[in-house]
């Protein structure tokens, strides 16, 4: 048996999918979302990657069908999915069965606090996918997220 070395071992794939309108972050409602862009995000998730030691594939789409898409892709490619899917979060059963069909642990991130918020944004369809949910530490919530599922992978593993 060959052991590999840090540098030629595969590092762990979490991918980060965000749903509709969070291209708009740093504009929209800025008194919820924050003056962060979806940029800044990634940068946070690219910084937290790379102290975790883990690789990461962040996307963001506005369409349902594509959300699901790339949910699906993840099944036998990612160790794991950080997802905010904003408001498909409470509406979409699709992307509720896409994340049960994967079969690898799952976290859910919202930057607002969606309990302190209209009352039809209290429920979650991903909730029942996800092993975990972070939400009203705005952007900081992604960087715990990753921090969680990099320990949930290293259980796992």
């Amino acid at each position: 048996m060959t052991m590999l070395s840090g540098a030629q071992m595969k590092r762990p794939l979490i991918v980060v999918l965000n749903g509709p309108n969070l291209n708009m972050l740093g504009l929209r409602q800025p008194d919820i979302y924050g003056h962060a862009t979806l940029d800044d995000v990634e940068q946070v998730c690219i910084q937290a990657a790379e102290r975790l030691d883990v690789a990461i594939d962040f996307r963001q789409t506005n369409g349902e069908g594509e959300l699901v898409s790339w949910v699906q892709e993840c099944r036998g490619r990612a160790s794991g999915v950080v997802i905010n899917p904003a408001a498909y979060g409470h509406t979409s059963i699709a992307l509720l069965d896409a994340l049960h069909a994967i079969e690898c642990p799952v976290i859910e991130v919202h930057i607002s606090n969606i309990h302190r918020r209209e009352a039809f944004r209290h429920h979650s369809y991903v909730s029942q996918a996800a092993c975990g949910v972070i939400c009203g530490l705005g952007v900081r919530g992604y960087a715990h997220a990753l921090q969680a599922m990099a320990d949930i992978i290293e259980d796992e593993g």
